[in-house]
């Protein structure tokens, strides 16, 4: 099987399956799957709501992830995903050992 990415996460949310997103961003994230369940919440009612920017800035992630600055992940990651303080960090890590920055 191939590596997870985000693509298989949006994949999921486009499809409406909340647990295979779920499932897919607590490996992507590291997150217990109550908390990847609530960050899929978070991340549907964002996509689905009023909000036209919420897209672009998701999709920036990808950029952030391979360019961007620790406190910018960080700021998306609470931005896309409602990670509260205590699970940023670990997402970040997560995330900086799947796309390490490019040297």
């Amino acid at each position: 099987m191939a590596d997870l990415t985000f693509r298989d996460f949006a994949g999921a949310i486009m499809r409406g399956d909340a647990a295979t997103a779920a499932s897919v961003l607590a490996t992507l994230l590291a997150l217990e799957p109550d908390a990847a369940a609530a960050a899929t919440e978070h991340f549907r009612a964002r996509m689905t709501g009023n909000d036209p920017a919420f897209m672009q800035k998701a999709m920036g992630l990808r950029t952030a992830v391979t360019s961007g600055s620790d406190a910018e992940i960080a700021a998306l990651l609470e931005d896309c995903f409602g990670l509260d303080a205590a699970a940023r960090p670990g997402a970040l890590a997560a995330l900086r050992q799947r796309y390490p920055t490019p040297t």
